[in-house]
């Protein structure tokens, strides 16, 4: 067994099994204490919540309470193992929620038949909670049960895998560009895989400015084109009208490479193919497709980008979830929608052009970070993120009208 093999069961199992607990917030030390918590004067806020539900978020802890909610059947690059053994992620989860953005967080792991029946399940429980984080869960089922999630619950549902991914990776990909000298209009787009989060990806590129017919898009049968059979709507959606087939036909000339497919799968002779100063994300996790080492020794004029934390920028989803659910759940929105996401990425973007504070290079284990080739995504450690993306985020949901506030309150996030 591995030093670090031991070290992360070791992490998991003691000084107690698991990663988070709950804590108690008011007193309850006195019989006076027990009385007030419980019966009689429970009966009290009961009362208020039966007058009108949106006393809950006045007297329970709904409004500070993330659910991370996964049936287990795309855990991490692991795949379907089920329910159960899904819990150690969902608890981490849970645990960085409260670590970088202060909301409580519970695990839930559900066991189903079908589609429908999870839907239900958490559909009936969603009034439990001020959102629900999806995670961990297949395509194509996942778009479905998002979808069918968000019509039927008023409190923001949002499935990270596909759109925390999304949003990190516009980020890092309109700051490449900036340096690289590339207006995202004009930019061809290969994307190497078909899944949640390769289609949120592209989906909020294009919401960003790329163009649809410029975007190549790859599973493991090759380019997804208008002539082939038996596509699911989510990808005939990137179904391009072209004789292109191969990943060498597509790559011949472009300017962005965005992976999320599987490992080694780019080949130093075709990123060779693509046009000058080309951008290359290789999200594939723990390998990426192509080797950073490899990538740079093929391209001197390369950006690029990994899931990884021992290379620079690092696309990793912790830049914005914990933010984004603090955001809308502090101006109590019943959504995410594309302008809070938009705001994310605007948010994320702009704090990478900034000087880095020293706490954040010394976390890093680094003497200096400036906007340029290797650091085009803040750290995950940066402590702006939280206050700028919950800020952009919740003013994006006052703007778009999915806020039950009407402005943010005096002095929020800052201090």
């Amino acid at each position: 067994m591995s030093d670090f093999r031991q070290q992360a069961l070791d992490y998991h199992a003691l000084p107690k099994p698991g990663k988070i607990s709950v804590e108690l917030t008011t007193p309850a030390a006195t019989v006076k204490d027990l009385a007030l918590a419980y019966s009689p004067g429970v009966a009290e806020p009961v009362r208020e919540i039966a007058d009108d539900p949106a006393n809950a978020y006045k007297y329970t802890a709904k409004g500070n309470m993330v659910a991370v909610i996964s049936n287990g059947t795309a855990i991490l690059g692991l795949g379907n193992l089920g329910p159960l053994a899904s819990k150690p992620v969902m608890e981490g989860k849970a645990l960085l929620f409260k670590r970088f953005a202060g909301l409580d967080s519970i695990d839930i792991e559900v066991s189903h038949r079908t589609t429908e029946e999870f839907i239900n399940t958490v559909a009936n429980i969603a009034d439990t909670f001020g959102g629900i984080n999806l995670e961990d869960i297949k395509a194509p089922e996942c778009f479905e049960i998002e979808r069918e999630l968000q019509k039927r619950c008023k409190i923001p549902i949002f499935h990270d895998d596909q759109h925390g991914t999304a949003i990190v990776t516009a980020a890092g990909m309109l700051n490449a560009l900036e340096i690289q000298g590339k207006d995202i209009k004009d930019v061809r787009i290969v994307c190497m895989g078909a899944g949640a989060a390769a289609i949120a990806c592209m989906e909020l590129l294009i919401k960003c400015g790329a163009q649809r017919e410029k975007i190549y898009m790859l599973d493991r049968n090759g380019v997804i084109h208008t002539r082939r059979e038996s596509l699911t709507e989510h990808k005939a959606a990137f179904a391009n009208n072209t004789d292109k087939r191969t990943l060498e036909d597509v790559m011949d000339g472009a300017d962005v490479f965005v992976g999320v497919s599987g490992p080694d799968v780019l080949p130093p002779e075709t990123l060779a193919l693509m046009g000058p100063n080309p951008i290359v994300f290789a999200c594939s996790n723990p390998d990426p497709e192509i080797k950073p080492e490899l990538a740079m020794a093929t391209r001197d004029d390369l950006i690029m980008a990994t899931g990884r934390s021992d290379y620079p920028n690092q696309v990793n989803n912790v830049l914005c979830f914990p933010f984004i659910f603090r955001g809308a759940l502090d101006v109590r929105a019943s959504a995410i929608n594309d302008e809070m996401k938009v705001a994310a990425v605007e948010a994320i973007r702009s704090i990478s052009k900034e000087p880095v504070p020293e706490e954040v290079l010394a976390a890093a284990g680094v003497d200096k970070l400036i906007f340029g080739r290797d650091y085009i995504i803040p750290k995950p450690m940066d402590p702006r993120l939280c206050a700028r993306i919950a800020k952009a985020v919740g003013q994006a949901a006052i703007d778009s009208g999915v806020a039950y506030l009407t402005a943010l309150p005096e002095g929020y996030m800052e201090g």
